[in-house]
């Protein structure tokens, strides 16, 4: 989530960096929010205190017989006060977590304004092949060679479906083995992970709220949406140590982990992002 102390310090220049990734936010309303909670706070400080310094008085009174009724009505009063003062401010600092939870991080520098299509090339290795035919792209190529069948995969689970088959299916399953075994060759620790999992662990890879839309939900607890069925093994493996504090002779952690990958939209609408680039099913091995 991004530093609520540089949107305070910097608040123009983060809505810049912000634009520069198509985001377009301003933030006067975030901190005047932000503002008013502070100020609660500080007035719910000051209550409190005074709570303290009456409180304080109880023991001296009894101690002399005098009647404590008022006292202890005020301190009530000044505890209703503080609880409305913390209701409230618990309430407008949800209202800023959740807005700045759904932005994305902000781009280096560097970065050029725009979508993909502004991308710069910096750097070329070798040498692009020519061809003297027209190349095919890889829908055509698993097609033709019977790798994958797309239509089949369509009427088993709809649109963004399909079925390895034959040779397809045994390269899908050695390219997993392969990078399997690469991994626990570098001494990476490898992990099956829990295909279905809680709101908190998609909140804590920060893919929630920004993307509560682009998974699949099978659960609900207290009457909101709370397990999902992961959209990467990275939801789960960056949450492992949820809530942990390690010590420093315990770091690094090398995970890894392969999982089918479920999410509801995947790619864009181009013409040419077709076949397994818009699936919402698919297989990943994942390294954090």
């Amino acid at each position: 989530m991004l530093d609520m102390n540089r949107i305070r310090k910097e608040p123009r220049e983060v809505e810049r960096l912000l634009a520069n990734k198509g985001c377009i936010v301003n933030f006067d309303e975030t901190l005047a929010l932000d503002a008013k909670k502070r100020a609660l706070a500080t007035e719910g400080d000051a209550l409190k205190a005074k709570r303290n310094q009456l409180s304080a008085q109880v023991p001296r009174m009894k101690k002399n017989g005098e009647d404590t009724t008022a006292l202890f009505e005020e301190v009530r009063q000044i505890g209703d006060q503080i609880k409305a003062l913390d209701d409230e401010a618990e309430a407008i600092g949800k209202q800023i977590t959740d807005f700045v939870a759904g932005l994305p991080n902000l781009p280096d520098p560097d970065v050029l304004p725009g979508g993909k299509e502004n991308n710069k090339v910096l750097h070329q290795w070798g040498e692009k092949p020519v061809f003297d035919f027209e190349p095919k792209d890889h829908v055509q190529l698993a097609e033709s060679l019977h790798l994958v069948d797309y239509p089949r995969g369509a009427k088993l689970g709809g649109s963004g479906k399909w079925v390895y088959t034959g040779d397809g299916a045994r390269l899908e399953w050695a390219l997993i083995n392969y990078f399997i075994d690469t991994h626990l060759k570098d001494g990476w620790q490898f992990m099956l992970v829990p295909h279905i999992l809680n709101y908190e662990a998609g909140y804590c890879a920060g893919q929630f709220p920004k993307f509560e839309d682009s998974v699949f939900w099978v659960g609900e607890r207290e009457g909101r949406r709370d397990q999902i069925i992961l959209p990467t093994a990275e939801t789960a493996l960056v949450n492992l140590h949820r809530g942990e504090i390690l010590s420093e002779d315990e770091l690094p952690k090398k995970y890894f982990a392969y999982t089918p990958c479920y999410r509801q939209e995947a790619g864009s609408y181009r013409s040419e992002e077709r076949g397994m680039i818009r699936g919402n099913q698919f297989n990943k091995v994942e390294m954090v």
